[in-house]
């Protein structure tokens, strides 16, 4: 029998993106073109500042926003920190916050690390799809209320909330409303308004644009504290020189992405294709909303395994996914959010995550059906736990 064929299958998309080839030649274009200060006055520098003036309105187009309400950062995680304690460093007078049990570390992190600080953080729970616990939410929420943060869709289970709901909860309430949107910008459409967001996260690198570029849109009239003093950059609230082609291949990808949701029925066919078939392996479950999820987003439990002996050998096998959360992946400890949902630890460390892009196609699909249920039957007959095995 000849051994099978190892190719690459790129499908861990949630944790990071290859940068699109547009996205990289105008990177390339202003790092040896317009690589001017945009602070400076002579042309170079105009040029460089007109560049950035141009993504931002292109950004913020896509966003439904004005340009002046976004402004550019390094990434997801400084965009989550600079609105929540920002927020609370502008708004003394509340001493609350309300967030989810399934937000990234770098929500949770930070409202852990406010905490310290004499702040009052309520984690609201969540159902076995995802969904934030609304009545949760109108429980806890009070007149003390500063900040309600939920995260529009998430980056393990792909469950996409209803923000609009929870958001109309906050304002009555005179609470802003935060979203860490960092897996639904170019993944799905997003409109602030549409929303009621106050803040909201994005993050370049989910959308095949470099690691280094991240955005936060602030509503206007909302208070909020700067995140860097120095300069006059964005706006006088996050002093440094900008990343200009990080900038402009950010607002370049955001463009391809926007453009490509037209394809999204075809991504979503793939997806729903691979939770199908995967499905009929005895002994699995789909975590999240099988239909409101993110297009490209798959995770499955695999009883009496564990994830990291299956992601390993589908390494071997060139299939690149991940095991819980990349940003977290080097802890042996089950994801929070699959306990959060009610899957018992043994089942979730038998987990894995598919992430899928416009950039993949069938035959990878066929390609990963092909692979992954031998592995998970192999490793199953290495189990000392499986049913039959027991001696």
């Amino acid at each position: 029998m000849s051994e099978k064929k190892v190719r690459f299958v790129y499908a861990d998309n949630a944790a990071t993106t290859p940068p699109h080839p547009e996205v990289v030649r105008e990177i390339n274009k202003y790092l040896t073109e317009g690589w001017g200060n945009p602070s400076s006055l002579y042309g170079k520098g105009r040029d460089a500042k007109h560049a950035i003036t141009d993504a931002r309105e292109r950004i913020s187009s896509h966003l439904g926003c004005s340009p002046n309400e976004l402004y550019f950062t390094s990434c997801g995680t400084e965009s989550d920190n600079w609105a929540i304690k920002g927020a609370v460093s502008a708004n003394r007078g509340r001493n609350h916050i309300i967030t989810s049990a399934i937000e990234h570390p770098a929500v949770l992190n930070t409202c852990k690390s406010l905490e310290k600080q004499g702040m009052r953080v309520t984690y609201a729970g969540v159902d076995s799809d995802g969904f934030v616990n609304i009545d949760e939410i109108k429980s806890a929420i009070s007149e003390d209320t500063l900040l309600v943060a939920v995260m529009l869709a998430n980056n393990e289970i792909g469950t996409i909330q209803p923000i609009r709901e929870i958001a109309d909860i906050a304002h009555r309430y005179g609470a802003l409303m935060f979203t860490d949107a960092v897996q639904a910008v170019g993944s799905i459409p997003v409109n602030v308004s549409d929303l009621g967001a106050d803040l909201l996260a994005m993050s370049g690198h989910k959308m095949h644009a470099p690691k280094g570029v991240g955005a936060l849109y602030i509503k206007k009239g909302t208070k909020i504290a700067n995140l860097i003093d120095g300069g006059g950059q964005e706006s006088k609230r996050r002093g440094g020189t900008e990343n200009v082609p990080y900038i402009m291949g950010f607002a370049k990808a955001l463009d391809i992405a926007c453009d490509r949701m037209a394809d999204t029925p075809g991504l979503i066919k793939m997806r729903d294709r691979v939770i199908s078939e995967l499905s009929k392996i005895p002994h699995s479950k789909i975590n999240g909303h099988l239909t409101r999820r993110l297009p490209g987003n798959v995770n499955i439990a695999f009883e009496y395994i564990e994830g990291e002996s299956m992601l390993l050998l589908l390494d071997m096998a060139g299939i690149c996914v991940s095991t819980g959360s990349a940003c977290s992946s080097n802890s042996l400890e089950p994801s929070h959010v699959l306990l959060s949902i009610g899957v018992p630890h043994e089942k979730a460390h038998g987990s894995l995550r598919i992430s899928l892009s416009h950039d993949n196609t069938d035959e990878e699909i066929d390609y990963i059906l092909e692979i992954l249920p031998p592995i998970v039957e192999r490793l199953r007959a290495m189990s000392p736990i499986y049913p039959g095995n027991q001696i």
